[in-house]
């Protein structure tokens, strides 16, 4: 089983587009806001063609022998003035397809968007898991992730 984790390029396009709707799909079953708050801006396409021309993030493709199977992106935000400009490495999305779960697939892209962020002289590093996605939880708990912060959310449309 050959896997691996690769920049991706305007070529993938097609290919990242369909595993984001994929990864769009699961998590607004998980919590409606996530599109509206913690996804891609519309339209997505261009998102993804401007993160893969952005030199400050890191856009991965997953791949199971040689089938593209999973998406990662990554980049850094800054921290409080007090942390004297140091930055943290923000892995925003990674998602595979279910058949490529536990395979290590997510964990390829995981170890090159880190070891990327790593070399551009970042020791920090933030992840997004939603409440109740308990085998993403998992994943990132066994690569030494640990919660930090719970954001709250209240929608009075939804009262």
């Amino acid at each position: 089983m050959d896997i691996a984790a690769r920049p991706a390029h305007e070529e993938d396009l097609p290919v990242l587009l369909s595993l984001y709707r994929d990864m769009e799909a699961e998590q607004v079953a998980l919590k409606p806001m996530w599109r509206l708050a913690d996804g891609l801006p519309e339209p997505v396409d261009t998102a993804l063609k401007d993160a893969i021309a952005d030199p400050d993030q890191v856009l991965l493709l997953g791949t199971l022998d040689g089938a593209p199977l999973g998406l990662c992106l990554a980049g850094t935000a800054g921290l409080l003035p007090q942390a004297d400009g140091e930055r943290v490495g923000e892995v925003r999305l990674i998602f595979t397809e279910p058949e490529a779960r536990g395979v290590g697939v997510a964990a390829a892209m995981l170890e090159a968007a880190l070891g990327e962020l790593r070399g551009r002289g970042l020791s920090k590093f933030d992840v997004r898991v939603l409440p109740g996605h308990r085998n993403a939880k998992n994943f990132f708990e066994a690569a030494g992730f640990a919660a930090r912060l719970i954001v709250m959310h209240h929608d009075d449309a939804n009262d």
